[in-house]
């Protein structure tokens, strides 16, 4: 069985965002960008799978400019076999990357398909389901327990949800989803960041995917949060109380 992941390149989770001047973004130069923490998950466990004997081959896909091929030689030290870097410069929203995918299901003909939940850069938590969609393979997102078993031609996929746990039997194909709690994400070795830089990545454009890039929405605005107001010290009950009533109004 083979195994498809997606990895997405963001701002490092540790940097500290600072929001361009005319408010039409996140200023992305001159820091540190890494792989998506969900997407290095859904990277372990496909990993994971593999050697559990339950897939032969994981391929590591990435969309981007060319600066992707770094992240993608971070998955192929983590343990993927081979990556596919689909060249773009052009913005990509979530239907559009679903398209990408599902042009590459086409290609590669995975049995298993596995995104991190969402990007940790646009929160969009949408191109699991999207892509789902346009394949029209069940799906099990925010997984947080994953077991394959291929005599049975299932997956069954463990989530949390408000009311507790649900588990799910999906029938493969299918495309999972991670959440934080599925696994901790290994570190690269240096004798694997060696040997990665032997292994091969494919690059593709969008326009030999047959896929048009298109702009499905609109940033109007990105603005920093409002900055947190210092705590007060209160000398009873009765005056949180009236603070709660009559000035933060939630009583």
């Amino acid at each position: 069985m083979k195994i498809l992941v997606a990895a997405k390149r963001v701002i490092d989770y540790a940097v500290k965002i600072r929001v361009k001047p005319d408010k039409s973004g996140v200023d992305a130069a001159n820091v540190k960008m890494s792989m998506n923490p969900f997407c290095e998950i859904a990277l372990e466990e496909a990993l994971r799978i593999k050697e559990a004997g339950n897939a032969s081959e994981v391929v590591v896909v990435s969309m981007g400019g060319s600066q992707c091929v770094e992240t993608l030689r971070t998955g192929l030290a983590m343990g993927a076999d081979r990556a596919i870097h689909v060249l773009t410069d052009s913005s990509l929203f979530p239907l559009t990357v679903a398209k990408l995918l599902q042009a590459l299901v086409a290609t590669e003909q995975p049995r298993l398909l596995i995104l991190g939940k969402q990007a940790i850069d646009d929160d969009c938590n949408q191109t699991g389901q999207m892509v789902a969609g346009l394949l029209r393979w069940p799906q099990g997102t925010f997984a947080s327990k994953v077991v394959v078993d291929n005599s049975k031609n299932k997956v069954t996929v463990e989530r949390e949800i408000d009311e507790g746990l649900e588990t799910l039997n999906l029938r493969l194909p299918a495309v999972l989803t991670t959440d934080l709690r599925l696994n901790q994400p290994r570190y690269a070795t240096l004798p694997n960041i060696m040997k990665a830089k032997k292994k091969t990545i494919t690059k593709v454009t969008p326009e030999e995917l047959k896929v048009q890039i298109s702009s499905d929405l609109d940033i109007l605005e990105v603005v920093e949060p409002p900055k947190r107001k210092g705590g007060v010290m209160l000398s009873s009950v009765d005056e949180l109380l009236d603070k709660l009533k009559n000035e933060v109004h939630v009583l």
